[in-house]
This record gives structure tokens, C-alpha cells and sequence, in this order.
């Protein structure tokens, strides 16, 4: 009975031996199933088709010709990452790379101050090791030197080295550039100081590029600020001339010259490249006004920012001007105004003895008209810059000898008159001088009356003014100061935000600008510098140029919004004037700012008033008295 129960069990254990080694065999199989059938499908998704899967065991095993090195290792990492690295087993062949075209090597070579960027493909033959240690000498620290690149194990072209060595030749130059290298070409993209030191590197690579090797330069300098941002062509008898020119692209430029040469300016015209434009569809407008100008045959057209003056030639046909300038107005962007003007043909017989003074809505003032002499002429021009704060000032009188005595001091009451309102007119005749148009002061044409009747000693004038109520200051319009209080009110903890490094809004600036716009419609056309600043870091000229396209920005943004901007302009203080440390993430921060502030008008002298030495002037500058002594000009 013993021997049956150890044979019993003897047969018991046996038969678990020979499960244990049929179940570990169908594991071991599971697993090389597993994995053969998880790595394949990666391969395969990944578009490799050139390698097969095996296993034996925990060994998996990948077969087959890789087509490059690159091509071999990335199969193997693949196959790694389905099973464990230390199980995979590389039978993996690679095709010989002569029979294998070569890849198109190219490297970039990005500098910004101090921190340089390799990135690309090389060959394994070239020597990276001198042109990196040329690089790292440019930086103040070795590790701002970042060698990104690839190699690969083909020819190296005949030029490569060349091309190699120039590119770090050209960037011992530029300290903010990118270089762009391949075995035929060389580009490089840059900023320089100044035009002169654009123009001396230039000159400088040129004489020193490979030969063989295409150089491409576009090489920049930071461009001048114009205020106020001009445009002036003038078409006469004898020649056409773009006598100022300003643009603020490229492409602007070529639209405003390729205008003037069809218009028949000469061949050699040129326009500057600044900073300062008051719309971005500045050269459209410049290029419709030069050809408006030119279909109506003579004249000028002058820009002031968004301001246009254009003034016909004497003798031009009005239905030909009525309707070029009307076609003109239809075409001409939303932010520009035009003010266009028919001189009258000069006939003394015929013409009326008139003087005409015009105050637009915008603040353009234009004098037409006769006048004495030319120190009435001079009297006018000075008195109306001073009475009309503005720079928008259009002197289109002839002098005649018919007119009567005391013209001078007639014409300069009616100035005087005109300036107290918002808009209007004012036109001098030798019985009677007029005035209409529209102010917010009740009290305006009482004003105006007692004004007349003591500069003139006469009742001889005709008042025609409005009261307009949204032009009486007394009606809760802010002042200037309250407006610029009230930007900052509204900017409060936000902040017109810009992307990095540009003049682009982002997305958080639109409502901030929107609520500003409103305010600004309000407050009219005041003084107003919209003013940007930056960090300290980078160099001081970009961040000045930066700051100045920042500030041109909110500037084009409000106008289109449709606030008058005449009066503003916009200017780049870069990192000149902080308002935090520069040393903290938070300063930084903190700097890179849009202020608004009033333009602080010119102190003026306490002096006699320029109408008040006008008057007290003699008649056609000559001294002129009545037999008591007295002098007749004053009146």
C-alpha cells in the first residue's frame, strides 16, 4: 500500500513538470507573438516597409536595409519603444551612401547680441570646431553659443568650407542678423546702426563673398522719424516735381514714385523710408492724389499726416476740377481729409475786391483773396498761425494795387473774428466785411460785433453766426487735461499689449483702444503724443525704433476708429525713460508701456500782439501821416 501512494504521487508530480513546461512554452510563445505583432505595426505606421520583425524568446530581432544611417536608427528606436530597449537585437543592414543622392546642406545661423543659434544639416567631414569657437568669441559667454546641428556622412561640396567661413566672417559685423547657408547661396538679413554703417558692410561683404557663391543682402538701418509726416508734388508749365516725399514701406514708396514719374516727374525721383505715417493706406492715397493732380493738369497737392491740400493751377477748366476732386474724395481712404481749391482767373477788372478767411471743421484754415502788399501777406500768415494754433494754414492772396486804404487792418479784424468761432468764414469787401459759421459760445456774436466796431470804427459788417450746443465747452466736454486723465482712468490696471518683439496688438488691446477712441471723439482735436517705451534689454537704437512703431500703431488704430488725429502725434522714447527696475521680470514689464500726454504748447513772449504792431504799422511800409501827426493806418 506504501509503494501504491509514492507511486501515486511520483506520477502527480510528473504530470505538473510537464503542464509547468507546456504552459511556460505557450507563454514564451504569447510573448514573442506580443511583441513581434507590437512592434511591426509601429514600423509600419510609421511607413517603414524595408524592415521585418522576429523574436526568440524575450529577443526580438529587426531585419532588413535601412535606406540611410538616420533611417536605421530611428527603426531601432521605434522597436524600443514597445519593448525594452535591451531586448531588441539590430540585424539591420544600411545601403551604401554612394549609391544614395546627397542631401542639400544648409545651415542657419541666427545672432541676437550675444546668443547664437546653428541649426541645420551638415557633413560629417566638416570641421565645426573653428567656425564654432569663431562664434563663441562674438559672445560674452561660450554657452550662449547653441550648436544645433545635424550631420550626415556624404561629400562635402567643393564650397562648403568657403561659404561656411564667410558666414562667420559676416556676423563679427552684425549684431543682430540671420545668415542663411547652402553650397551656392549665402543670405543674410540684418540690422545696422546707422545708413552709413549699412552702407560700409555692405561694400565690406561684398568685396570679400566666395567667388561662385550668390550673396544676398538685405541689410536695414533704422529709419528716421518724420512729424508731421509730408507728401508735396507740384505739376507747372514747365515740369512736374516730387518736391517732399515720405513713405512708410517699401511698397508705399513705389506706389507714390512710380504716381509722380506718370505724372511726369523725372526718373531719378525718390522717397524717404520713415517712421511717423499717420494711416497705413498712406501710399494710396498719395499715389490717387498725384494722379488726380495730374488729370486736372496743374497745381500743387501737399499732405500734412492725413491732411491734403491740392490747389489747381490758375485757369483750370471748374467742370474738369468738380469732377476729378469729387472722384478724388470717393476714392481717398476714410482717414484722409482733402481741402481742394479753384484759384480764381486773375482779372482786375472783372474780379471782385475781396478777401476770404475759411476755418473747417478740422481746424484747416485757408486766405484767399486780395491783399496790399507783401507785409500784409507776412501780417496774415504770422497772425493766423498764432490765432489758430495751427500748422494747417493755406496763404493763397494775390497782391493788388486797387484795393482802398486801411485793407490791411480791415482783413486783420476779420482774422480776428473768424477766430473766435469753431468754423466758419469771413469775407472782407471795401463797404462791408462778413462773417458767418458756427461756435459753442453764446455770447459769440456780441463778441464779434463790439470787436468790429472798435478795430473799424463802423457798423459796416454783417454777423451770421450759430450757436451749436455740442461745441460749448460749458456743456461738460473735458478739457484737454481732463481727457488725458480720464485715458488713464480708463486704461487703469490693463494695458495696450503688444505681441513680443513687434508692433502687432494682441488680442486683449482691441477694447482697451475701442473705449479710448470713444473718449477721444469726445475730447476733439487736442495736443495729444502718444508716447511708447520699452525694457532696457537689447540694443538701445532698436528698442528706440520698437517704441516709435508701438506708438504709430495706437496712433493708425485710433484713426481708424475715426478720431481726428491732426493734432496728435506719435513718438518712440525706447528705454530712456523708465518707470521700473529693469533688472526684474516685473520691471521689465512694467516699462514696456503706451503713455498719453498733452503737447505743451510753445511759451509765447509778453510782446505787442502781432495785429496790434500790424495796425500800428504804416500803410504799404511807408510812414503816412495826417496833419495833426496822427497815424491814419490804425483806424
Amino acid at each position: 500500500m506504501r509503494l501504491s501512494t509514492l507511486t501515486t504521487l511520483g506520477g502527480t508530480f510528473l504530470g505538473a513538470a510537464a503542464l509547468s513546461i507546456i504552459a511556460a512554452s505557450l507563454s514564451a510563445r504569447v510573448i514573442e507573438e506580443s511583441s513581434i505583432t507590437g512592434v511591426a505595426r509601429v514600423l509600419e505606421t510609421d511607413g517603414i516597409d524595408w524592415a521585418e520583425v522576429d523574436a526568440n524568446g524575450l529577443q526580438v530581432f529587426v531585419y532588413g536595409t535601412a535606406p540611410s544611417e538616420a533611417d536605421r536608427f530611428r527603426a531601432l528606436s521605434l522597436a524600443g519603444q514597445v519593448v525594452d530597449a535591451a531586448r531588441v537585437i539590430d540585424e539591420l543592414n544600411v545601403n551604401d551612401s554612394r549609391d544614395i543622392e546627397a542631401p542639400q546642406f544648409s545651415v542657419e545661423i541666427l545672432r541676437n547680441e550675444d546668443r547664437i543659434s546653428l541649426i541645420g544639416l551638415v557633413p560629417t567631414s566638416f570641421d565645426r570646431e573653428p567656425l564654432v569657437q569663431t562664434l563663441e568669441a562674438l559672445a560674452d559667454d561660450p554657452e550662449d553659443v547653441s550648436d544645433l546641428m545635424e550631420s550626415a556622412n556624404f561629400p562635402a561640396p567643393e564650397s562648403w568650407g568657403p561659404a561656411m567661413r564667410f558666414a562667420g566672417f559676416a556676423l563679427a559685423d552684425l549684431p543682430r542678423a540671420k545668415i542663411s547657408v547652402n553650397a551656392e547661396r549665402i543670405a543674410i538679413e540684418a540690422m545696422a546702426e546707422t545708413a552709413e554703417d549699412r552702407d560700409r558692410i555692405a561694400a565690406k561683404l561684398d568685396s570679400a563673398a566666395p567667388d561662385g557663391i550668390e550673396l544676398v543682402l538685405d541689410l536695414e538701418a533704422p529709419r528716421p522719424v518724420i512729424s508731421p509726416f509730408a507728401l508735396r508734388f507740384t505739376i507747372s508749365e514747365d515740369s512736374a516735381e516730387l518736391e517732399t516725399c515720405a513713405a512708410d514701406t517699401e511698397a508705399a514708396r513705389a506706389s507714390i514714385v512710380n504716381a509722380a514719374r506718370l505724372a511726369g516727374a523725372s526718373a531719378d525721383t525718390d522717397c524717404t523710408i520713415a517712421l511717423g505715417v499717420p494711416s497705413p493706406d498712406w501710399g494710396t492715397a498719395g499715389a490717387e492724389a498725384i494722379a488726380a493732380l495730374a488729370e486736372i493738369g496743374g497745381g500743387s497737392v501737399t499732405f500734412s499726416n492725413a491732411d491734403i491740400a491740392l490747389v489747381a493751377a490758375e485757369g483750370t477748366d471748374p467742370a474738369r476740377f468738380d469732377r476729378v476732386v469729387g472722384a478724388l474724395e470717393g476714392d481717398l481712404p476714410e482717414s484722409f481729409v482733402l481741402d481742394a481749391v479753384l484759384p480764381e482767373t486773375p482779372d482786375e477788372d472783372a474780379a471782385p475786391l475781396e478777401f476770404v478767411a475759411t476755418r473747417s471743421p478740422e481746424g484747416q484754415v485757408a486766405l484767399r483773396g486780395l491783399i496790399d502788399n507783401e507785409v500784409t501777406r507776412t501780417a496774415i500768415d504770422g497772425f493766423a498761425r498764432a490765432a489758430f494754433s495751427s500748422n494747417s494754414i493755406q496763404v493763397g492772396a494775390r497782391v493788388s494795387d486797387n484795393l482802398p486804404d486801411g485793407w490791411r487792418a480791415r482783413v486783420l479784424a476779420g482774422l480776428e473774428a473768424l477766430s473766435r468761432l469753431d468754423n466758419g468764414a469771413a469775407i472782407v469787401t471795401p463797404d462791408r466785411i462778413s462773417v458767418r459759421g458756427d461756435t459753442g459760445n453764446k455770447d459769440a456774436s456780441a463778441e464779434i460785433a463790439s470787436l468790429l466796431s472798435e478795430k473799424l470804427g463802423t457798423d459796416q459788417f454783417e454777423i451770421d453766426v450759430a450757436y451749436v450746443e455740442k461745441l460749448d465747452p460749458s456743456l461738460g466736454i473735458p478739457t484737454p487735461e481732463e481727457c488725458v486723465a480720464q485715458i488713464d482712468d480708463i486704461i487703469g490696471e490693463r494695458k495696450i499689449s503688444f505681441e513680443p518683439g513687434a508692433a502687432t496688438f494682441d488680442a486683449t488691446a482691441r477694447d482697451i483702444l475701442d473705449d479710448i477712441a470713444e473718449l477721444l471723439k469726445l475730447c476733439g482735436d487736442i495736443p495729444l503724443e502718444i508716447q511708447g517705451h520699452t525694457d532696457s534689454q537689447g540694443r538701445e537704437v532698436m528698442n528706440q525704433q520698437l517704441s516709435q512703431e508701438r506708438a504709430q500703431a495706437v496712433l493708425i488704430a485710433l484713426a481708424e476708429r475715426r478720431v481726428l488725429t491732426s493734432a496728435y502725434r506719435a513718438v518712440g522714447y525706447g528705454e530712456e525713460d523708465p518707470i521700473a527696475d529693469n533688472d526684474t521680470e516685473a520691471g521689465r514689464e512694467a516699462n514696456r508701456r503706451i503713455e498719453f500726454t498733452l503737447i505743451e504748447p510753445d511759451p509765447v513772449p509778453e510782446e505787442e500782439t502781432t495785429l496790434e504792431s500790424v495796425e500800428a504799422a504804416p500803410q504799404d511800409g511807408a510812414q503816412e501821416e495826417s496833419g495833426d501827426g496822427t497815424d491814419e493806418v490804425g483806424e
